[in-house]
C-alpha cells in the first residue's frame, strides 16, 4: 500500500514519493533551550517519533531525522542575563533537560541534532547567496542588519496561503532598516549590552543569526538542496516555515516536498505555554505518572488534532496501557522485554490506518480488537493463537512507540530510577560549568572539572553531539 501525507502547502493528501527510492530525509524544528519543556513542547517529537518509526517498519525506508537546536535567541539572551548567568550555560542545561525528557518519553534519537550556533558559517553563505541574488539586503543604518525582501519574492506566502497585502507586520516588527514592516531579519546586529560571545562576524557587520535563516541552512547542510518532509507544531507554519519557504526557495533550493504540521496541546482551551501559566513540565509529569502512559496519552489523537489536557487525562490512558501490558504478560509468560525483529506482520486494518496519514486513533483501535481476541483465545486454552496475536500487539505499538515490553520502559526498580536520576542531575550541573569553562578559555578550570568527575569514577567523552559520561569500570555495579 501507499504512505499519503497532508501536505500543509498544497493542503491535500499526497502519496508519498521520496526523493531517493528507499530513503526518506525529515527535518523538523527542534526547541528554542529558553526553558525546560512542557508536554505541550514535546507532542511535536512523539508525533514525527511516530512518522519515522512507520517509515522504517512499515515501509522499509533509510531514515535521516535532523532534529536541530535553536540554541541562541532574543529570548535565550534575556533569561540569561536576568539570570546572572552565560547564555550557553543556560542554554545547555535546558537542551540537557529536553533531551532526557524526549529519552524519558521513548522518543528515539535523530540521526543527527545541530546546534544553531555551530553551523553560523552555512547560514552567512545562503545569506550572502540572497544578497547577491537581490532577494535581500543589509540595513542602511549601520546597525549590520541583514533582511530579506518579502516584496522581491513573488511566491510569498504560499505555505500559508496568503496575500502578503493582507499580512500583518513581521514578528520582530522594529522597523529600523526596513524596506517593509513585513521584511523579516536573516542577520541581527550586534546590539549594545548584548554579550560579546552571542556575536559572529559576517561581512555586513558582527550579530546572531535570526531564527528563519538558522533552520533553512541546518536543513540543507544534512539533508541536500531539496528533501522530503519538513515538519514542525502549526504554530510554527507563519512567519517561521513561511519565511523559511521563501528564503530557501529565493536562494534556488528545491527544499522540502512536503509539509506536514502537528496540532496543540490545550488546556481549557488554550494553547499550553508558559506564558499562561499552565505548563506541565514533563520532567514533573514523568514523576507522577509512567512514561509510558505519559507517550500514550500524546500519540492516541491524530497529530493533526488537538489534545485538551485535563484532570484525568493520563489516568485513563494508564489504564489502555495496562490492559495491553496484562494481555502481553498473559500471552507472553516469563517474557520480560520484547522487540519486533524487523519480519513481523501487520494487522491490514492496522496498515491501512497508518498508511492513511498516520491514523493512529484507528490504529489504535485494531491494537484494542486484537488484545480482545487474545484474551478469548487464552480463556480458551489457544495459547498458540495467543502468542501469536501478542507478536502482533508487539509490533503494532512499537510503531507508536508504547510497546510495554519495551526495555525503554523496564528499570531496575523506582530506587534505582531514582538514584540514576540523581546522579545524572548532578553530572550533567559539571558538564555544563566545564562547557562554560571551555568557551572561557578557562582550560584550568575545566581541567579540574574533568579531574573531578574522574576521581569520582565518571568518565567524559567529548562528542561532536557535546559531552557524554558514563561509568568506569568498577564504579555504580
Amino acid at each position: 500500500m501507499t504512505l499519503r501525507l497532508f501536505d500543509s502547502l498544497t493542503r491535500e493528501l499526497r502519496d508519498f514519493v521520496p526523493v531517493v527510492p528507499g530513503r526518506a530525509g525529515i527535518y523538523i524544528c527542534g526547541l528554542t533551550t529558553q526553558a525546560p519543556p512542557h508536554i505541550g513542547h514535546v507532542r511535536f517529537a512523539v508525533a514525527f517519533d511516530v512518522l519515522r518509526r512507520w517509515l522504517q517498519r512499515g515501509h522499509g525506508y533509510d531514515v535521516d531525522l535532523i532534529r536541530n537546536v535553536t540554541d541562541i535567541d532574543d529570548k535565550i539572551l534575556t533569561k540569561s542575563a536576568d539570570a546572572g548567568e552565560p547564555w550557553f550555560a543556560l542554554s545547555y542545561r535546558n537542551e540537557i533537560e529536553t533531551a532526557h525528557a524526549l529519552a524519558s518519553l521513548g522518543v528515539l534519537p535523530p540521526t543527527y541534532e545541530p546546534r544553531a550556533t555551530g553551523h553560523v558559517p552555512e547560514m552567512v553563505e545562503l545569506m550572502r547567496t540572497l544578497v547577491e541574488k537581490e532577494h535581500a539586503y543589509p540595513a542602511q543604518d549601520g546597525s549590520g542588519d541583514v533582511y530579506f525582501d518579502v516584496r522581491s519574492w513573488p511566491d510569498y506566502g504560499e505555505l500559508t496561503h496568503q496575500r502578503l497585502d493582507d499580512m500583518s507586520d513581521a514578528e520582530d516588527a522594529d522597523p529600523r532598516g526596513k524596506r517593509d514592516p513585513r521584511d523579516f531579519a536573516l542577520w541581527k546586529g550586534h546590539k549594545g549590552g548584548e554579550p560579546e560571545t552571542a556575536s559572529w562576524p559576517t561581512p555586513y557587520g558582527a550579530g546572531r543569526p535570526g531564527w528563519h535563516l538558522e533552520c533553512s541552512a541546518m536543513a540543507r547542510k544534512y539533508l541536500g538542496d531539496t528533501f522530503d518532509i519538513h515538519g514542525g507544531g502549526v504554530d510554527l507554519r507563519f512567519p517561521h516555515h513561511e519565511n523559511e519557504v521563501a528564503q530557501s526557495r529565493a536562494a534556488g533550493l528545491g527544499f522540502a516536498n512536503y509539509w506536514l504540521h502537528n496540532a496543540w496541546v490545550t488546556m481549557g482551551g488554550e494553547k499550553m505555554s508558559k506564558s499562561l501559566g499552565n505548563s506541565l513540565r514533563v520532567s514533573s509529569v514523568v514523576e507522577q505518572y509512567r512514561p509510558i502512559a505519559v507517550r500514550y496519552y500524546l500519540t492516541a489523537a491524530h497529530y493533526r488534532s488537538t489534545i485538551e489536557y485535563h484532570e484525568g487525562s493520563i489516568e485513563e490512558s494508564e489504564t489502555t496501557v495496562e490492559r495491553i501490558e496484562g494481555f502481553l504478560r498473559r500471552a507472553l509468560p516469563g517474557v520480560d522485554t520484547l522487540v519486533p525483529d524487523g519480519t513481523a506482520e501487520f494487522p491490514e486494518d492496522f496498515r491501512e490506518a497508518m498508511d492513511d496519514d498516520l491514523g493512529v486513533s484507528d490504529a489504535l483501535a485494531a491494537v484494542h480488537q486484537a488484545v480482545r481476541a487474545g484474551n478469548i483465545a487464552l480463556d480458551d486454552g489457544d495459547q498458540d493463537d495467543a502468542t501469536a496475536i501478542a507478536r502482533q500487539v508487539v509490533a503494532m505499538t512499537d510503531v507508536l512507540g508504547v510497546n510495554p515490553l519495551d526495555p525503554v520502559w523496564s528499570s531496575g526498580g523506582d530506587d534505582a530510577d531514582d538514584t540514576t536520576a540523581a546522579l545524572d542531575a548532578l553530572v550533567s550541573h559539571r558538564i555544563a560549568a566545564r562547557s562554560a569553562a571551555r568557551s572561557a578559555r578557562d582550560w584550568e578550570t575545566a581541567d579540574a572539572i574533568r579531574d573531578e568527575l574522574s576521581a569520582a569514577g565518571i568518565v567524559l567523552e567529548d562528542t561532536a553531539a557535546g559531552a557524554r559520561w558514563s561509568l568506569s569500570r568498577g564504579k555504580g555495579d
